[in-house]
């Protein structure tokens, strides 16, 4: 089963079951002020951690759970903490008490938690730090901001997975969508918060920081949010990088070029009852288009238009994470089709549940995502910021731990 690290929707609808075994696998947990880290030591019996490797939870709403995250890192194709573990190296899950807060302010959770490996460290054995999806670009700023500030965050290596170093994507149409639900049926008792949960976590902070093209309503323009500028900003004021820090990254995408074979400009869902009267959501096309007809009953329909976009649904990159927790496994056209059959009370169709959600170029931070040649070309590794990077050999699930990919990063991090 492909298992996502990073479990978007596990904590987002109200009533939703975990998938996963509740298992303590961790042998200590160091509170911190806005988040929680959990410490998998490499031998049994330690106290103190030797060689700790950080990796910080990416984007959802709400609280990280340690139990997803410890089911999505070990019981997918590769296990990663146990192989971490057998290499000599102690894993320190970061959580976020909300992962949908700014990165900007997640990031003093990191800095905290790098501070305290630091003073937990028996001997002087130099941190790796990273993230998985958000959690690389956390962790990112905050060792750019510990260094432009001078506190020493001994960090030798830096890793991300899957990470959006230049934006991530979700189609218009689904934002939209999204809005829509929630501004026609928002407000209805006891079904109200569900059906609204996606829009608020597409108007959160993070999700702000980290789309490239964001809508905050129904008849908004899609657009970078100021919230990503102002951040981007900031990383470029703390130098972006941390210096003399080795930066390595994973992609769940391909490197050559080859995407996953969903066309642009086609209708990806479509509601079948009364209640949305054929709604319709279509997968990214460039030009002027309309990505999508929203429709409810008594009320005229709203088209929604974009213009000049990428076809980037089709696009190399890793796919928007499926919902294990939730019938169908919904990813982002996905879920759409699932709030539509609550509407409904009968299924939409659906041609395409996942698309495209952090394409490669970005994950390795190799080129802009608004550039349609740098999207669907093979990557040139001297166009990347960073020093060391692999691709996925096919396009795969956001966050899924492979063995192409787990081998990778323990045998990078046996070699400094």
């Amino acid at each position: 089963m492909s298992m996502p690290v990073v479990s978007i929707w596990d904590n987002t609808f109200p009533g939703a079951q975990p998938h996963y075994p509740r298992a303590t696998a961790w042998d200590v947990e160091w509170p911190l002020e806005g988040g929680t880290a959990w410490v998998f030591y490499s031998s049994p019996g330690q106290t103190r951690v030797r060689k700790p490797v950080i990796l910080a939870d990416g984007f959802s709403s709400g609280k990280s759970d340690p139990d997803a995250l410890w089911n999505g890192l070990e019981n997918g194709e590769y296990p990663l903490i146990s192989q971490l573990r057998e290499a000599g190296f102690d894993l320190v899950l970061l959580g976020f008490d909300e992962r949908s807060a700014s990165i900007i302010d997640n990031a003093d959770v990191a800095i905290e938690c790098i501070k305290k490996a630091i003073d937990d460290r028996e001997g002087s054995a130099k941190l790796t730090v990273g993230g998985f999806s958000m959690g690389g670009l956390v962790t990112r700023y905050a060792l750019a901001k510990m260094h432009h500030e001078g506190d020493d965050h001994q960090t030798a290596t830096f890793l991300s997975y899957d990470t959006p170093h230049s934006g991530a994507w979700l189609p218009i149409s689904v934002q939209a969508f999204a809005h829509f639900v929630k501004d026609n049926w928002g407000g209805l008792p006891g079904f109200g918060e569900l059906l609204g949960s996606f829009s608020r976590m597409v108007n959160s902070t993070a999700a702000r920081q980290l789309l490239r093209w964001h809508i905050e309503s129904v008849s908004a323009e899609p657009r970078q949010d100021r919230a990503r500028t102002d951040f981007l900003a900031e990383l470029e004021r703390v130098g972006s990088w941390p210096p003399g820090v080795r930066r390595l990254g994973v992609a769940n995408g391909t490197g050559t070029g080859a995407g996953n074979n969903i066309p642009a400009g086609v209708t990806a869902m479509r509601t079948t009852g009364a209640e949305l009267t054929g709604t319709r959501l279509d997968t990214q096309d460039t030009g002027e288009q309309i990505v999508a007809i929203l429709k409810k009953t008594g009320s005229p329909e709203i088209p929604i238009v974009t213009n000049n976009l990428p076809d980037i649904d089709g696009a190399p990159g890793g796919l928007f994470p499926e919902a294990l927790n939730l019938p169908g496994r919904p990813a982002n056209f996905g879920t759409a089709a699932m709030l539509a059959g609550l509407l409904e009370g009968e299924p939409a169709e659906l041609t395409y549940n996942a698309t495209t959600f952090v394409p490669s170029v970005s994950a390795v931070a190799a080129g802009a995502i608004d550039d349609r040649d740098a999207l669907y070309s093979k990557i040139d590794p001297a166009d990347s910021e960073l020093d060391h990077f692999l691709c996925a050999s096919e396009n795969q699930g956001h966050t899924v731990i492979t063995v192409e990919l787990g081998e990778w990063i323990v045998d990078k991090l046996r070699t400094p």
